[in-house]
């Protein structure tokens, strides 16, 4: 089919655990923040349940942001998921180490979502990087990790809020919008 005068739309994807909570969260501020920008943003889980509600204190958080997420159901996180998506943010290493088991082909554009705001806020676009904002950022955030020495392993993680209080979901809530921020700039940059 031609494609021509069609603009590309390349795919966030954020996985978490259960897909209940960070990846569901990451999602929906995801898609405030970058609204207008050629991008599809999507979530799963790795141990997710097909069709389960999003935790009642993330629906909460994420209802104070504007969004609904009233319609919102949990998906299992699948190889085609990560195959199709241009960017795959996780919240621990050790979801990020399940997604290129399940896609080898997906570990270059595969990170923690704190690790990918790390390296965003260091990372340069070259001037004529070819693809769109999103691909062209994940080129410069590839190269900016050969630069950096790496972050202590803790602080690659986003702390699991499942069996807190609804302060600690804000707190969650906040750090993933803390770290987007930075993904935000390289991408407008990238652009």
């Amino acid at each position: 089919m031609p494609t021509r005068g069609v603009q590309m739309v390349d795919e966030l994807l954020f996985v978490c655990h259960a897909n209940m909570c960070r990846s569901p969260m990451a999602e929906f501020i995801a898609r405030r923040m970058l609204a207008g920008l050629p991008l599809a943003v999507a979530s799963a889980g790795t141990d997710a349940i097909d069709g389960a509600a999003m935790h009642p204190y993330a629906v909460e958080v994420t209802a104070a942001t504007g969004a609904d997420p009233a319609a919102f159901r949990t998906r299992r996180l699948r190889a085609e998921h990560l195959t199709g998506a241009a960017l795959v943010l996780t919240a621990t290493r050790r979801q990020r180490s399940a997604c290129t088991s399940l896609a080898p082909a997906a570990l270059t554009r595969t990170f923690t979502l704190r690790q990918f705001a790390r390296l965003a806020a260091e990372a340069r676009p070259a001037e004529a990087e070819a693809g769109t904002p999103l691909r062209a950022a994940v080129s410069a955030a590839v190269r900016a990790r050969g630069r950096l020495q790496p972050a202590a392993p803790d602080a690659e993680d986003l702390r699991d809020p499942i069996g807190g209080s609804p302060a600690d979901f804000r707190r969650c809530a906040e750090e993933i919008e803390r770290s987007i921020r930075p993904v935000l700039a390289l991408i407008a940059t990238a652009g």
